[in-house]
Parts: structure tokens; C-alpha cells; sequence
């Protein structure tokens, strides 16, 4: 991969913000399906391992800049906690003094998630105001939203104007996955591309 990557900068003592892609569905506080989750900790680990405070932010669902209980990252804090095997802290907002208490409190290898982005609909409009807001919670911003990266909102492209910005572990996996297929794919080759998103 061309890009640098978490691996190549040192995060110890930093405050990183991570954009990671835990749009999972849950009812009842139950996470039925932590798929993404799990594919997010490796970064999140790595951070933890080397000594960042870890202030993860994501989004769940539409809900088209309202904040809607339903689509809370409340039960999603709860299972990363879980695999994490650790505390992680919720911000009950993204931007404001929630989000801002919450970064300010973490130490070395702690980790806190931020609430759904998108019940501001500055995330969506990538409106440079939210981005920099984002952007104060800390030194350095880590993409590992494979899913989302495509998107031009606040949280994956505005925030990286006011950050230095690095890949997360799985979105250099994802990007040399697909750099190997369409570099050197084995023979003979078909692709079939396809969803509502492409």
C-alpha cells in the first residue's frame, strides 16, 4: 500500500481518532450481528497496545441529522467492551462537551466511542465546521472505515484537513486485497460487482 499506515508512525502518548465502520444492527441492546465490530479491533488493539488514547467514532444507520434513540452506539460501546476485554467509555455526543470530556479523560490505552455521527447533519453535508469540531478531539486521525471511506463526509474526508491522517489495519488489508485482484488477478478472471451502493 502507498499509503502510510498506523504501523508507520508512533502513537504513544497520542490522542487518536479513529473512524471506524460499527454499523451494526442491534435490538434491545443485543448486537446480533458484531461482525464489524470485530473487524475493527485489530487497529483498536494495536492503538491500546502502543499507548494512544483511543477516541473511536462511527455511524449507525439514517438518521438524517436527528438524534433517534434506536440508532444509538450505546449497546455498540457495550460489545466492544466486551471483546475488547476493557472499559470503553461513551460520549453521549460526538461534538460538545460529552465528546470533549470524554477525550480529555482517557489515558494511555484507553478507549472511548463517540455517539452516532450522524445525528449531526453536519457528518453527511461534510460541513467544514463539524469536521474541525472533530478535529479538536485529537492529535491524530486513523481511517479504518473501509465501508465508508467512498463517502465524502466530515468524519472521512473533512477531519483529515485538520488532522494528519493514517490508514487503520483494516482498511490496508482491504485496500491490498483489492490492489492484488485488480493488479495481478489470477487467470482466467471474472468480476462481478453488485449492491445498492455501487
Amino acid at each position: 500500500m502507498g499509503k502510510r499506515t498506523v504501523r508507520d508512525i508512533d502513537v504513544a502518548g497520542e490522542s487518536v481518532l479513529l473512524r471506524a465502520a460499527l454499523n451494526v444492527p442491534h435490538d434491545n441492546g443485543a448486537v446480533p450481528d458484531d461482525t464489524r465490530i470485530r473487524e475493527s479491533l485489530p487497529t483498536i488493539q494495536y492503538l491500546v497496545e502502543n499507548g494512544a488514547s483511543v477516541l473511536v467514532c462511527s455511524h449507525l444507520g439514517r438518521p438524517k441529522g436527528e438524534r433517534n434513540p434506536a440508532l444509538s452506539l450505546a449497546p455498540v460501546a457495550e460489545r466492544l467492551s466486551e471483546l475488547l476485554g476493557q472499559p470503553v467509555a461513551f460520549a453521549e455526543d460526538c461534538i460538545g462537551p460529552p465528546a470533549v470530556e470524554a477525550a480529555k479523560a482517557l489515558g494511555r490505552g484507553e478507549v472511548a466511542l463517540l455517539e452516532n455521527l450522524r445525528f449531526h447533519a453536519g457528518e453527511e453535508a461534510n460541513d467544514r465546521v463539524f469536521a474541525a469540531t472533530l478535529g479538536t478531539l485529537a492529535h491524530v486521525y486513523v481511517n479504518d472505515a473501509f465501508g465508508a471511506a467512498h463517502r465524502a463526509h466530515a468524519s472521512t474526508a473533512g477531519v483529515a484537513a485538520f488532522l494528519p491522517g493514517v490508514a487503520g489495519l483494516l482498511l490496508e488489508k482491504e485496500v491490498r486485497y483489492l490492489g492484488s485482484l485488480v493488479a495481478d488477478p489470477p487467470r482466467p478472471f471474472a468480476a462481478i460487482v453488485g449492491g445498492a451502493k455501487v
